[in-house]
């Protein structure tokens, strides 16, 4: 308990409380420690502003126990709260009345996508394996994605692939680590041994790039999910099982239009005018939809964000095949909705560098060289 003694409030009826706002974690430090404990000693009532000294809203995001882990202990105890713009994360576990104050910021500034979703996603540095499970009628994609989850900051990129293909995806790239398979094709008779593999290691997963689409191949895609708790892209072909799947795995599906409407989502060629009826898809989905199109759109089914970063040129096949080794290596650090959202923005600020270098002729693989000077390069520029 704080010894308030040194820092005697006078008599009052309010006290303010405006020492520290979202930017702090841990327990309060002095002189501040010593006015909360006043503070808290004091019979007025507490009225703070933004967030209560000592609360942390990173925590409350990050954290299962709620608010009381984003809490210093001995934080501030608040009756009432004046917050701005939005409730932050966590206030609503207080028994403080939350008063939500409008400052002017404007709905565009959190529903398009900039460099500040960047800086919140992005590695520290080097870590994670990314598993892609993919490639057997095709095999660039799963090169492409794999090669685009290293670029993005992950340590090792693993390809599970056909036996058939696993000489062909391996020749894309050195860089590569390819565990084959027998056959040519995802079967269901594979599935224990990947889903081990992805659990034992704590992969990042990216299931669906080049698998095609045989009966067989989607019911193993299905299994796969149904068995596997961990995080995962879900791209391509392997979209079509999401829909009613029963999973504990934390899913970021990447769909372009023709796939979103397949999968029982809107059919539109605007997707940022169809953002809301994206956001109940997602809802009644379970799980966060990043789709691609002019204007990409991420959602988690309560919070919605458009991105229009990109240029014609994207419309090159192979650039949703990066997008989605992309989101994987940031899925690594950030939340799903986080990963999507700055996902969409490297993808497309690459593109917008190819095209500045090469005109719109560029291709997929010309924008990998492109993804970390987008990461760590213009963020860099910009702090």
């Amino acid at each position: 308990m704080t010894d308030s003694s040194a820092f005697e409030l006078p008599k009052c009826d309010v006290v303010v409380d405006a020492m520290l706002g979202t930017g702090i974690s841990g327990e309060l430090r002095e002189p501040a420690a010593t006015a909360a404990g006043a503070i808290n000693d004091s019979d007025a009532t507490v009225i703070a502003v933004d967030v209560p000294s000592g609360f942390d809203a990173d925590a409350a995001v990050d954290g299962d126990g709620g608010a009381r882990d984003a809490h210093a202990d001995n934080g501030v105890e608040a009756d009432r709260v004046v917050t701005f713009h939005d409730e932050k994360p966590g206030l609503e576990e207080f028994s403080a009345d939350v008063t939500v104050a409008d400052i002017g910021i404007p709905a565009a500034a959190e529903r398009y996508v900039g460099p500040g979703d960047l800086r919140a996603a992005r590695p520290d540095g080097r870590t994670g394996r990314a598993f892609v499970i993919g490639g057997g009628p095709y095999t660039g994609a799963p090169a492409l994605a794999a090669q685009a989850a290293l670029r993005s900051g992950m340590e090792l990129s693993f390809v599970a692939a056909p036996e058939s293909v696993g000489g062909e995806i391996q020749s894309y790239a050195e860089d590569l680590i390819v565990q084959p398979y027998d056959g040519d094709r995802l079967v269901p008779e594979q599935v224990d041994g990947l889903v081990e593999t992805a659990e034992r290691h704590d992969d990042v997963v990216i299931l669906g790039p080049g698998l095609g689409t045989a009966d067989e191949t989607l019911e193993a895609a299905r299994q796969f999910l149904e068995s596997y708790t961990g995080p995962a892209v879900i791209d391509a072909d392997a979209l079509g099982v999401v829909p009613d799947l029963e999973t504990e795995a934390t899913l970021v599906c990447t769909p372009n239009r023709r796939e979103l409407a397949r999968m029982g989502g809107p059919e539109t060629d605007d997707l940022a005018a169809a953002a809301d009826d994206l956001e109940e898809f997602a809802a009644d989905l379970g799980h966060v939809v990043l789709a691609k199109g002019v204007d990409d759109v991420a959602t988690d089914g309560e919070r919605t964000r458009i991105c229009r970063a990109g240029t014609a040129g994207m419309a090159v096949g192979g650039t949703g095949d990066l997008l989605a080794g992309i989101v994987a290596g940031l899925l690594e650090h950030a939340g799903p909705l986080e990963a999507a959202t700055a996902g969409a923005y490297v993808n497309g600020r690459a593109g917008e560098r190819g095209a500045e270098r090469m005109g719109q002729g560029f291709l997929a693989s010309d924008l990998l060289e492109e993804v970390p000077a987008v990461l760590w390069g213009e963020t860099d520029e910009d702090e």
